[in-house]
């Protein structure tokens, strides 16, 4: 798949001095625009961070946006219910079939080209560097972000849902795993990072932990920045870098060293 070349014909521009939340309700639809749609009970917990920094400009700009489905919308009865107790028994509650269903088939209804259907889960697959990459490649990604004692297990099945994790422990809902797996992938769509090659040299990108930094002063508490960065030789900066890459992801990643030194 070609990477798309950032849309700016047509565009309606935004205030600059808009609010996050408010860069997600004044910013109208923009086709071909990386898209993320997240179901959630918190809809109003986003962009959060994401409308800061880098992020908030794309966002602001057009480069991507994002679409918020409130399950309280499709919750049942007057209440809006949208849990019951585990089958079986046991604490907690469980967020319901039938309530999901109707959330997801109203996002997934709205979603143009390749974008798939995540569920944030402790036991799904871990989120990395890579899986961001081929996410930034695609139009976008569906996101079900569960509380409580999670969702009822039919409907990842039968929308044959992918369940991500960012990392190996609970939290007590998927909306802060999510804005972390969409700021790690928009950072990566054309045009949103100043400088291309940052995200060339960083961790991960090379299946190595990134090189230590340093900038000016020269000389800080009796610390000097390495002679080598401040000779000019690109040659030698350049393979002082890897080294130091290398010998960073040994020490503090074996499992990565591993899978390097294999390929």
């Amino acid at each position: 798949m070609t990477e798309r070349t950032p849309k700016s014909a047509g565009r309606i521009a935004v205030r600059p001095t808009l609010k996050p939340r408010e860069l997600m309700t004044d910013t109208p639809d923009i086709a071909g625009s990386w898209t993320a749609q997240i179901i959630t009970l918190f809809p109003q917990a986003f962009p959060g961070v994401l409308g800061e920094s880098l992020t908030g400009k794309a966002l602001q700009d057009g480069l991507w946006q994002l679409q918020t489905y409130d399950l309280r919308n499709y919750g049942i009865g007057k209440h809006r219910n949208v849990d019951d107790t585990p089958a079986g028994g046991g604490a907690g509650m469980v967020l319901r079939a039938d309530v999901l269903e109707k959330a997801i088939i109203d996002a997934r209804q709205g979603t143009k080209g390749t974008a798939p259907l995540v569920y944030l889960s402790p036991r799904g697959r871990r989120f990395d560097q890579a899986m961001a990459r081929d996410w930034a490649r695609m139009d976008g990604v569906t996101m079900l972000c569960g509380r409580f004692e999670g969702v009822d297990e039919r409907v990842l099945q039968h929308f044959g849902i992918q369940e991500v994790s960012l990392g190996d422990f609970v939290m007590t809902g998927g909306e802060i795993a999510a804005q972390a797996m969409i700021d790690a992938t928009v950072r990566l769509l054309p045009g949103v990072l100043g400088n291309a090659e940052s995200a060339v040299e960083e961790s991960f990108s090379s299946g190595l932990l990134e090189h230590p930094q340093f900038t000016k002063p020269a000389l800080w508490q009796g610390h000097a920045i390495p002679e080598v960065l401040l000779s000019g030789n690109h040659a030698k900066i350049a393979a002082w870098r890897r080294a130091m890459s290398e010998k960073i992801t040994q020490d503090r990643r074996p499992d990565l060293w591993e899978k390097q030194s294999k390929k």
